[in-house]
């Protein structure tokens, strides 16, 4: 039977709209993008670092499981967590969960996100159950990673939307000598860091994430980014002072979709 014009275009709009529902629902979120970065500037023993960003737990799924095996196939020396892990108190058993999955021998430094706070997260249980894990909690501290007969400072900002970020206060017991790593999640607050860097004499790689990479993207064109974004949305920002690599991290918020920013994790040498 011979296809009239207008059954063709059904067809072709309704072909398009299901590839996008594919593209969105399932393959963007559940098919990790693992980016691998050497940063270590030729050093022999570098430090093997996996960076995992908004995770956003709602329950333990086939992905979480297999980015999971992944890290613990890897085996880096740290799992560097760049916050919104949970949203809410009552989820702390499932970021538990997660974490038994990994192998305990990893070392996790983990920070807060906005969701965090805007879901009251408490606090004390949160430091308690990344502490039954091998791993800390950073707000506003400092942290010497110690391995390979390397050390790196690992510092750990606060949430710049609902918490009181304080990166003077962080580094202020720091041996500037070292190699710095600065968790924060949201890269707005890279200007910050990069002005009292600067007055250190320090050049620190930032890790954030927050964006989502957009979450939601149309050939390049953003919807929207959150608050506490700045002019950030994916990628690597190189500047004078400091290197920024903002994550698209794992989950989703709002809407459980992705289309044009695939979840990622990243792999990164020091």
């Amino acid at each position: 039977m011979k296809l009239s014009r207008r059954g063709f275009v059904i067809k072709l709009f309704l072909g398009v709209l299901g590839l996008f529902f594919l593209d969105a629902f399932w393959l963007e979120q559940y098919f990790i993008e693992w980016n691998i970065f050497d940063i270590s500037n030729g050093n022999q023993n570098k430090i093997k670092a996996i960076q995992l960003s908004d995770l956003h737990l709602k329950e333990i799924k086939k992905v979480h499981k297999s980015v999971a095996k992944r890290i613990n196939k890897e085996l880096p020396d740290v799992l560097l967590i760049t916050g919104d892990s949970i949203t809410r108190n009552s989820r702390i058993p499932l970021l538990s969960e997660f974490l038994s999955l990994l192998d305990y021998k990893i070392k996790k430094i983990a920070i807060l996100g906005n969701k965090e706070y805007s879901g009251r997260v408490n606090l004390k249980d949160l430091r308690e159950t990344l502490e039954s894990h091998n791993g800390i909690l950073l707000i506003n501290e400092s942290y010497v990673f110690d391995i390979k007969s390397r050390k790196i400072n690992i510092l750990g900002v606060d949430d710049f939307v609902f918490g009181k970020p304080d990166f003077a206060r962080a580094s202020q017991d720091i041996d500037y000598k070292l190699p710095t790593v600065v968790l924060n999640h949201c890269p707005a607050y890279r200007k910050t860091i990069d002005e009292i860097s600067s007055s250190l004499d320090i050049k620190p790689t930032i890790l954030s994430g927050h964006t989502h990479g957009g979450q939601i993207t149309f050939f390049g064109r953003l919807l929207m980014t959150p608050y506490g974004s700045g002019e950030y949305v994916k990628g690597w920002y190189p500047g004078e002072t400091s290197q920024m690599y903002v994550s698209k991290g794992v989950g989703t918020t709002i809407l459980p979709i992705r289309f044009g920013a695939r979840a990622e994790a990243s792999i990164l040498y020091f």
